[in-house]
């Protein structure tokens, strides 16, 4: 049972994130306008669509509704930074938001929701040598189809400079995330907790619109009598719904009765997907609550308890039967990148079925946000994204931002972890012995294989060389770790336009 936000005060909008119905709009919120001859079009979009929909907009002075009695006192204020990201940063964000962020470009926002990004199609992780400031990476896989699945580079190499110069805290932004589309890497080995480099050198180029499917491997073993499947699952992209919903009918056809779902790397992504991945764990019952969204206060008093509940489904977005495993535990391989809807996950299962973390504590991430663009006369959502309404945003505007708009508590209230899910079964990565990602005998997945058949003789999993790197380059993508709503949404029109 898919539940969408219900109209107020018989006020019915018929709004959905792809209704070309949607172009008519009635004029944007109300409240102060900027002179005409300032330059602060960015900036008033952002105050505007923080003031309605931001979780803390009740936490931050400048974002109160009163806050203005004059339009040239609203004008002072979008002046007072010197560009719209201090302005974004200084004015508006709250002291203990960790994850709102702005694009100066929607479409490349909006492309990675969809998993399409400027990427060489190497994903690695950034560690310091020590207490020095000098910078070496591994690579944790490969993208398929990339231009480094072309290279000779795989998981499990280290890297420790670009283009002849050594990486470093000052220049590792600049030689791997600049705007250089070609570099070299200058590999290393590691023996003995030692890193040299090893004269070999790898040259890749980024690729606009990469297109990667996160459902990165589906198998499945049976050891010791258990029929274990496996799935290792890298972004909640919900273009690719269909192509995980099949992986669950390989392995349901494959007859498992237990699964390892390796998020490791998984920073995030869609929340619908994550209730779809969720119902294909535990269950098609749509009576069965997945989680319960918090708004800000006004948002929330606009809204009845049945409007921000959403339960798990029986079927995809396009209508296809969920292929569940009807599980009454999984085991979830973790790191401090599993993050936001990887985390959603693990909390809207955990009053249904025996969760078991195997790896690192998780990031923390309990807040989804909504990408928002200068397209105030959206009927019911006004500044959210929507693909059929591009021709409706402000042209003179290409900036987006991607507020924190509330939090998700599961069916029994749980919403806290901050702090991140600490794992059940605590394992590092082993720099020196990363494995072969999908193998039984890569050391995350074997520790958890171990955990399902409890055989006799116990491996020694002993890390000889952890990594606890600082930094991935998942984080220099515009979407990052970010956990996005994607769902219809209708506000009351008094709620925004007075």
């Amino acid at each position: 049972m898919r539940k969408y936000l219900a109209p107020l005060l018989g006020m019915a909008f018929l709004l959905a994130s792809c209704n070309n119905d949607d172009d008519a709009g009635v004029g944007g919120p109300s409240g102060p306008d900027p002179d005409p001859s300032a330059n602060v079009v960015v900036q008033d979009f952002m105050w505007k669509s923080m003031n309605i929909w931001y979780f803390w907009q009740a936490e931050v002075d400048d974002l109160a509704d009163d806050r203005f009695s004059t339009n040239a006192e609203y004008t002072e204020f979008l002046e007072s930074e010197s560009s719209p990201e201090n302005f974004f940063n200084n004015k508006l964000r709250f002291s203990e938001d960790r994850f709102s962020f702005f694009n100066d470009d929607y479409r490349e926002l909006t492309n990675n929701l969809a998993g399409i990004s400027r990427s060489n199609g190497v994903e690695f992780q950034l560690f310091f040598f020590g207490d020095s400031n000098e910078v070496f990476g591994f690579v944790k896989y490969i993208i398929p189809n990339s231009d480094a699945s072309t290279k000779d580079i795989s998981r499990g190499e280290l890297f420790t400079g670009v283009d002849g110069q050594t990486l470093t805290e000052n220049n590792y932004q600049d030689l791997l995330f600049g705007e250089n589309n070609t570099y070299t890497l200058n590999m290393a080995d590691i023996a003995n907790d030692v890193i040299t480099p090893n004269g070999k050198e790898v040259t890749l180029t980024k690729e606009e619109g990469l297109v990667e499917n996160p459902v990165f491997i589906v198998d499945s073993f049976n050891v010791g009598g258990s029929n274990i499947g496996y799935l290792m699952y890298n972004g909640f992209t919900n273009e690719f719904d269909e192509q995980l919903n099949d992986a669950f009918g390989q392995l349901k056809a494959a007859g498992v009765t237990e699964l390892v779902l390796d998020l490791r790397y998984n920073s995030g992504g869609s929340v619908n997907s994550s209730r779809l991945l969720s119902s294909m764990i535990y269950g098609t019952n749509t009576n069965d609550l997945y989680i319960r969204q918090r708004w800000n206060p006004k948002i929330m008093a606009a809204f009845s308890a049945e409007d921000v509940e959403d339960y798990f489904a029986s079927e995809t977005g396009d209508g296809s039967p969920i292929n569940t495993l009807n599980l009454s535990r999984v085991y979830i391989l973790t790191s401090r990148s599993t993050a936001s809807a990887s985390e959603l996950v693990i909390n809207g299962l955990d009053p249904y079925i025996e969760v078991i973390l195997i790896g690192r504590t998780t990031t923390g991430k309990n807040e989804f946000s909504l990408t928002m663009v200068d397209d105030p006369s959206r009927d019911g959502a006004p500044f959210i994204y929507t693909p059929s309404r591009e021709n409706q945003i402000n042209p003179d505007n290409q900036w987006a931002i991607q507020p924190l708009v509330g939090r998700n508590e599961n069916a029994a209230g749980f919403f806290d972890y901050t702090s991140g899910f600490p794992p059940d079964i605590e394992l590092d990565e082993d720099l020196e012995n990363l494995g072969i990602l999908g193998d039984v005998n890569e050391p995350l997945l074997a520790r958890a294989i171990e955990a399902i058949t409890s055989p006799a003789s116990k491996r020694d999993f002993t890390v000889k060389t952890p990594a606890p790197y600082f930094t991935s380059s998942r984080m220099f993508q515009p979407l990052k770790d970010n956990m996005v709503l994607d769902k219809p949404l209708h506000l009351p029109y008094e709620l925004y336009e007075e």
